[in-house]
């Protein structure tokens, strides 16, 4: 049968005088705040292990040592951007509509997350790399575009919180604000993905690097499928919804 919502009472569902209810054990549950935290922590320190240049890791030669390429300090600096934003944005910002998550789930994002940090990392850090192939221009406008996709990140997900100050029975469809960075809820249901992938492509032009390339296309088929998700999900409960909007892809996907 269908899932009942925390706050709904028995005595006004469509039922007649007797009904049946079927519990299921759901297992061990953490909170989202928790997954949160131990995906983004575990990610942010992973990767600065390998920035630090701690022993064993590379050869001992360079132990303790810094790069010589600038690029790979201003790296460090936004993959930390990212991730202490995310874990603001998880305090501050988010609004959990579902209180737990299955601890097995936990562990699989983790394994995620800490392992491509720190496959990114040993690349990007590594005493052989070696800069973009266009120098400082090609690291300027990948900054720029990384911190323009980081803050349309941060106001979508401000708009998206916003939509559930009534709480949470309000549905509404978010809409674009006075904020020119919300704008593209004229054309997508999920423009935080779309800025998303944006940050990451940015920071793939950036450190020029395959293995932050392949995350991000991981990264992008995974968000594509969120999006869609949401987006039909709108689609069926809004009428009035708009059909110009697509999922992730403005005019394409």
């Amino acid at each position: 049968g269908k899932s009942l919502r925390d706050d709904e009472i028995l005595q006004n569902l469509p039922v007649g005088t007797t009904a049946t209810v079927y519990f299921k054990d759901l297992g061990p549950q953490l909170g989202w705040t928790t997954v949160f935290f131990a995906e983004y922590i575990g990610a942010l320190l992973t990767y600065l292990l390998f920035f630090f240049r701690v022993p064993y890791i590379y050869s001992h030669t360079y132990a303790f040592t810094s790069s010589p390429h600038p690029v790979v300090t201003l790296a460090s600096v936004c993959h930390t951007f990212h991730y202490m934003k995310r874990l603001m944005e998880t305090i501050f910002v988010h609004r959990f509509s579902h209180g737990t998550l299955p601890l097995r789930t936990i562990i699989k994002n983790c394994a995620y997350y800490w392992g491509f940090s720190a496959w990114l990392a040993y690349y990007i850090n590594h005493p052989l790399y070696t800069p973009p192939s266009y120098g400082e221009l090609q690291i300027k406008y990948a900054l720029i575009t990384f911190a323009m996709c980081e803050m349309g990140n941060l106001s979508i997900h401000m708009s998206l919180s916003n939509l559930r100050v009534d709480g949470f029975r309000v549905r509404r469809f978010p809409m674009p604000t006075k904020n020119p960075f919300t704008w593209l809820f004229f054309f997508v249901s999920c423009p935080n993905y779309t800025y998303e992938v944006g940050a990451w492509m940015s920071f793939t032009v950036m450190t020029q690097v395959l293995p932050v390339a392949i995350y991000t296309l991981f990264g992008f088929i995974q968000m594509t499928i969120w999006a869609k998700g949401k987006h039909r999900a709108y689609i069926r409960e809004f009428k009035d919804y708009p059909s110009v909007r697509m999922a992730i892809i403005p005019l394409i996907l």
